[in-house]
């Protein structure tokens, strides 16, 4: 079963400093029919302004993935980790028993956007613990790479839960394909660009800011569609 979501149907927050996009109930916006999707709590797509960020805030228990998509992401924590974020890095964050981090754009002149992920750790009351890659565009096109799981296997950062995060970059007219197993959901989202997702369900197709969410058996063929460049989307798989 394929439910598509479209960008226009995501929540929007737009303030002066930042604007995001909530897939999920997030923040100020409330809604209990779609509060998440099997561990999957938040999906937020962030352009946060030149010198703007996100006061020293506190999280516990949730795994926390940040995909910084274009600019550079500050990020500073009471654990002692400090980091320029670059475009092409991933962030992962560990809350467990309790974590204080700021987020800021240390640019004068230009946005950051980033992609952040929230998902429900296998159990609670775990060590804090920060770790950030960056992962190539080379590395990620025509391909899904992984870029976090549990087990951080092939080079990727290591979170707790039994989930995999993957980034693709397609090129028009290329596909890849997703062999999605039966007890599992996939949540597949387009940074950019546009594609065409096909399976038993029928053929899909989906641009900027749209979303996937699928459950059930399903042989995911995703090719690249955009006649104006490359597509980038993110691909969750999860319990």
């Amino acid at each position: 079963m394929i439910k598509v979501v479209t960008s226009a149907e995501r929540h929007t927050s737009n303030r002066e400093w930042i604007h995001s996009e909530f897939s999920f109930s997030f923040a100020d916006y409330d809604d209990p029919s779609n509060a998440h999707f099997g561990s999957l709590l938040a999906h937020n797509d962030n352009r946060l302004e030149p010198l703007q960020g996100l006061h020293p805030h506190p999280h516990h228990d949730l795994e926390i993935i940040t995909y910084v998509v274009s600019g550079v992401l500050r990020h500073d924590d009471n654990l002692g980790n400090k980091a320029d974020l670059q475009a092409g890095t991933v962030q992962t964050i560990s809350a467990g028993t309790g974590i204080h981090h700021s987020e800021t754009n240390p640019s004068e002149s230009e946005q950051v956007r980033f992609l952040q992920i929230w998902l429900l750790p296998e159990e609670p009351g775990l060590p804090p613990k920060w770790d950030a890659k960056h992962f190539p565009r080379e590395f990620r096109t025509n391909q899904l790479l992984p870029i976090a799981s549990k087990t951080g296997e092939e080079g990727t950062l290591t979170i707790h839960e039994d989930a995999t995060v993957y980034l693709s970059v397609l090129e028009s007219g290329r596909e890849i394909r997703y062999p999605q197993q039966e007890e599992r959901r996939t949540h597949l989202f387009l940074l950019s660009g546009n594609v065409e997702v096909s399976c038993e369900d029928g053929t899909f197709n989906l641009k900027a800011g749209d979303a996937a969410r699928i459950r059930k058996t399903c042989d995911l063929r995703i090719k690249g569609i955009n006649s104006e460049g490359d597509t980038e989307l993110v691909l969750i798989d999860l319990p």
